[in-house]
């Protein structure tokens, strides 16, 4: 473990979140401490560029000078940097290390890392498990949700880090060791960025194997190519999704059980848990098993499981009121996530309110699925006529098109449904700064109708 930072040059590349919770970190411990970042300086970065600059922390935007890298001991990039860019090649020409900002973070620690990465559920995963230990340690959630781990080292209280990892950060994580690492699902993404798929699985394969071998794999047994992966993952293995082998946990007669070394153990039933949805019981399961691992009792589990509240955007039920149940569900950003939300239900009367900013990805999953799940569709924004083309086309006829998210609001209350679900299957910036607004819209007007 690397304690003695005095007088080491480290370069930081990228003024964000994380860059600057190891800027931080690393002035605290005496290194000198550089931060480049390749675009231009913003208005709203005057205060942080302040408080920074009075630490002694040297700042540069617009390029990375020869300056600010020659000599640099180590270099903890920002997670959107791509391996091909510039600056990495710079780097790697000067053979200067370059490290994840998690991986700084685990280096400096002796407490485990649970670590949590997938194309979809991160999130919940991470907060759930993270709420659920607490209920017997002190277990931060931190990564890509929550706090960097760099600001969070420096507290000895902490008995856990719980971390949503991204391939972007995997891919520059190579001696990261979790003591236990989760993979919820893989599904094509970041592909620009990896340079292809395989190097996209191969940065998130990195945690379940030698020499950064887990003392736990959890891995998705109802994902094909994760199931065949789990055969040659690291560590004790334990699938979820489905009853296979001695170590897994499932769903069975409408409730979740957990099982190690082939013994069964009833953890929660399906009613109580605040979840819904194949996708989201899966996202228990993970958080059972680490759960278990970390010796937390059933009782405690259940109790933690029944009080989560759901992170802001991924499903989130917002309000019940009249028969109508409303869920936020913001997060979902693209057809593929959006999917998710709508398979969750059946046998209901559900409004999906959809569109925004085309990503003009393949809509003929999404469609089969509105046809299995949906009664009507209200769309917004941008991407309206070719949803509506491409719904049409697959034989969907019940939509409405709105020009405001509050009056798809009230289209969908007028059609007297059971659900109203927002899931837009599109960017948000056609109408909103981000998602976070977007959804934020949407529950501000559901909540001021009841």
């Amino acid at each position: 473990m690397l304690t003695n930072w005095f007088d080491r040059k480290v370069l930081i590349l990228g003024f964000s979140k994380s860059g600057i919770a190891a800027a931080k970190y690393l002035n605290r411990h005496g290194a000198d401490v550089f931060i480049t970042e390749c675009r231009e300086e913003k208005p709203e970065d005057n205060d942080k560029k302040n408080e920074l600059a009075v630490l002694g922390i040297k700042i540069e935007f617009g390029g990375h000078s020869d300056e600010f890298v020659k000599d640099a001991y180590l270099a903890v990039t920002s997670p959107g940097i791509p391996p091909h860019s510039d600056i990495m090649r710079r780097l790697h020409d000067e053979h200067i290390q370059v490290i994840s900002e998690i991986e700084l973070a685990a280096s400096q620690t002796g407490k485990p890392f649970i670590a949590i990465t997938g194309t979809n559920g991160k999130t919940t995963t991470t907060a759930l498990t993270a709420h659920i230990l607490s209920s017997e340690y002190n277990a931060q959630p931190c990564g890509n949700y929550g706090k960097p781990p760099c600001d969070l080292i420096d507290d000895t209280s902490i008995d856990y880090f719980v971390c949503e990892c991204s391939s972007f950060q995997l891919e520059y994580s190579q001696s990261f060791q979790p003591q236990i690492s989760v993979w919820t699902n893989f599904t094509p993404d970041h592909i620009d960025w990896h340079k292809g798929l395989d190097n996209y699985f191969k940065a998130k394969a990195r945690i379940f194997k030698n020499p950064q071998a887990p003392a736990f794999s959890v891995l998705n047994a109802k994902d094909a190519k994760l199931f065949e992966f789990s055969k040659d993952a690291a560590g004790e293995v334990f699938l979820f999704g489905d009853e296979v082998g001695d170590n897994c946990c499932y769903v069975k007669n409408d409730a979740i059980y957990y099982k190690r070394n082939g013994k069964e153990e009833h953890i929660i039933d399906l009613k109580d848990t605040p979840l819904i949805g194949e996708h989201n019981y899966q996202n228990v399961e993970c958080s059972v098993i680490c759960a278990k691992l970390e010796g937390i009792s059933n009782e405690h589990i259940k109790e933690a499981i029944m009080s989560f509240k759901v992170p802001e955007h991924r499903l989130e039920k917002v309000a019940e009121k009249d028969g109508i149940t409303y869920y936020n569900d913001s997060k979902a950003t693209n057809p593929e996530a959006s999917l998710v939300a709508i398979n969750s239900f059946n046998n209901e009367n559900v409004v999906l309110i959809a569109g925004g900013r085309d990503k003009n990805t393949d809509l003929k999953e999404f469609c089969d699925a509105v046809n299995n799940h949906i009664s009507s569709v209200v769309l917004i924004g941008e991407a309206t006529a070719r949803f509506e083309e491409n719904l049409k086309n697959n034989g969907f006829n019940n939509i409405y098109k709105e020009d405001s998210m509050q009056s798809a609001i009230d289209k969908s209350i007028s059609l007297n449904p059971d659900v109203v679900l927002l899931s837009p299957a599109c960017a948000s910036f056609d109408m909103f700064s981000g998602y976070e607004e977007r959804g934020k819209v949407f529950k501000e007007y559901v909540l001021s109708k009841i």
